[in-house]
């Protein structure tokens, strides 16, 4: 998911960049501390966050907690719609079952007694 552009997110990005260009390590503090915005702003902002976890993992894999957040809401949003499909086609099936039985067939019983 990419952020929106906001003035404080450029200079998150811009922050991010000049760090890694300098070789030092994208932490929060030093993001802050680079763009002038404070560490709790860029805690709070969840946008913000995934900038610099992006940029702290540099091939954005880090396992973090934005990270994880934003995979569980994509694999939840594809499990609801696989979920949705799976009912409908139970329920297509029942119908042309239901349709191609004769309707002078009585319904055979499935216990064995």
């Amino acid at each position: 998911m990419t952020a929106p552009d906001t003035p404080d997110s450029d200079r998150v990005r811009a922050a991010c960049e000049a760090l890694l260009a300098a070789g030092r390590d994208v932490t929060f503090t030093a993001v802050a501390e680079h763009s002038g915005i404070s560490r709790a702003t860029c805690y709070r902002h969840r946008d913000l966050r995934e900038i610099i976890d992006t940029y702290r993992s540099r091939h954005g894999e880090l396992l973090t907690l934005t990270g994880l957040a934003a995979r569980l809401d994509n694999l939840t949003q594809a499990l609801d719609a696989v979920a949705a499909k799976v009912r409908r086609q139970e329920e297509e099936i029942r119908k042309l079952k239901a349709a191609a039985r004769p309707a002078d067939t009585p319904r055979r019983s499935t216990r064995r007694d």
